[in-house]
């Protein structure tokens, strides 16, 4: 791949997070606030967007969106590579999604 392809990834991924944003934010924005991991007024802002503010934003060469998942911990729990192998993978996955949940008051 090379660089003009890889922004244009960027620019399709950036254009399909915001979209995304807008639709949950404006279906349910208690619920966007804890999915996306933003704080209310960033989702406020987003909501307001107009199309053209969105592609203006989309094309952009800097990835919008992050990962949430920013340790070790919850990355071996989610891919079931945690030190302590724990055969069931759905409680790996509850307490990666708690761990993170409890993240999203930080934001708050």
């Amino acid at each position: 791949m090379n660089n003009e392809q890889m922004l244009a990834e960027i620019r399709e991924a950036n254009l399909t997070y915001l979209m995304l944003a807008q639709t949950l934010i404006r279906q349910d924005k208690a619920e966007a606030v804890f999915r996306l991991g933003l704080n209310e007024e960033a989702c406020d802002l987003l909501a307001t967007l107009s199309s053209a503010q969105v592609l203006k934003l989309a094309s952009r060469n800097t990835l919008l969106a992050s990962f949430r998942v920013d340790d070790e911990m919850v990355w071996s729990l989610l891919t079931n590579h945690s030190s302590n192998k724990i055969a069931n993978a759905a409680t790996n996955t509850l307490h990666a999604n708690i761990l993170m949940a409890s993240r999203v008051s930080e934001v708050l």
